[in-house]
C-alpha cells in the first residue's frame, strides 16, 4: 500500500479515531519542538494538527500540511488560527518562503527524501523536526509486532525500513539525505521524552495504529482475539496504574537554508 492510500484510508483513519489517545502521548514535544519559533511556519506532515495549533499562537502565519485528507479535515475542526493543505510535500509548490519549517514524525515517510528535502528546502530558510531513532532504541513501539509475530508471520520488519517510522534512526543517514538536498549546518542532538497513554486505551492503541493495526483490519475474529490474548501482556511492564509510560528515543534534527 503507497503512503498515499494508506493515509487516507485505515491510516488516517485510525489516526483521528485515537486523536485524543495520541495528542496526549506525544504532547511532550511539542515545547522542545517549538523552541525559538516564530514567523510564518510551515508544519509538514501535520496530521491532526497538534502542532499547527501549537505553533498558530506564535507564528505570523501557520500552514499545516498533509497528505492525508482525512487528518487534514479533523486539523481544520481542531483550530481555525491556521491554514490546511492537502498535498504531498515532497513535490508540492508553496507559495511562499517560511520562516521555519516545523514537523513532529512527519519527514520519515518521503518514498525520496533527498528530493522531499530539496522541494522542502526552497520553502523555507529554518528545519526544526523531530524523528524517531532506530527501533532497538524504541522497543515499546515494537512491543505489539514483535509478541503477535509467531499469530502474524507476514508482518513487516521495520528494523531496515528505508521509509516509515524508524526510517531516521541512522544519524549518518539524516546528515547525507540533508545535506544532498543542500541543507546546511545540519545537526541531529539524542531527545528523550517520557510519554504517557491511558492504560484503559492500550487495547484500541495497538489493534487500530501500526504494522499489528493494519493487519488486523482484514483478520478475523478469531485471529483478532488470538492476537489480542498474546499481545497485551507483553505490555505490562510499561503499565503503571492507570497510564502507560514509555521513553521515546528520538532525533531533533535542525538546518538552515539561506539560498533556496
Amino acid at each position: 500500500m503507497d503512503q498515499k492510500t494508506r493515509w487516507n484510508t485505515v491510516g488516517g483513519n485510525a489516526w483521528v479515531e485515537l486523536q485524543a489517545v495520541t495528542d496526549q502521548g506525544l504532547a511532550p514535544f511539542i515545547p522542545p519542538l517549538l523552541e525559538g519559533v516564530g514567523g510564518a511556519v510551515l508544519d509538514v506532515g501535520c496530521g491532526t494538527g497538534a502542532t499547527t495549533a501549537a505553533v498558530a499562537t506564535r507564528a505570523t502565519r501557520a500552514v499545516g500540511v498533509d497528505i492525508s485528507a482525512t487528518m487534514i479535515e479533523a486539523a481544520r475542526a481542531r483550530t481555525d488560527q491556521a491554514e490546511f493543505v492537502v498535498a504531498d510535500a515532497q513535490t508540492h509548490r508553496f507559495d511562499e518562503r517560511f520562516d521555519y519549517l516545523i514537523s513532529r514524525f512527519g519527514v520519515m515517510f518521503f518514498p525520496d527524501p533527498v528530493a522531499a528535502f530539496a522541494n522542502l528546502r526552497r520553502a523555507g530558510r529554518q528545519l526544526r523536526a523531530i524523528a524517531w531513532r532506530s527501533a532497538e532504541e524504541n522497543p515499546f513501539h515494537t512491543t505489539a509486532e514483535r509478541a503477535a509475530k509467531p499469530l502474524l508471520p507476514d508482518l513487516p520488519d521495520r528494523t531496515r525500513e528505508p521509509t516509515g517510522q524508524f526510517a531516521f534512526g541512522d544519524a549518518d543517514r539524516v546528515e547525507r539525505i540533508l545535506t544532498q538536498a543542500r541543507w546546511s549546518n545540519v545537526r541531529l542532538d539524542a531527545l528523550d521524552v517520557e510519554c504517557t497513554l491511558p492504560a484503559d486505551a492500550l487495547e484500541t492503541y495497538f489493534t487500530r495504529l501500526g504494522p499489528v493495526g493494519m493487519a488486523l483490519q482484514e483478520a478475523d475474529d478469531a485471529t483478532r482475539g488470538r492476537v489480542i490474548e498474546r499481545v497485551r501482556p507483553a505490555f505490562d511492564p510499561y503499565i503503571h496504574g492507570e497510564d502507560v509510560r514509555y521513553t521515546a528515543a528520538t532525533w531533533l534534527i535542525t538546518a538552515n537554508s539561506e539560498n533556496p
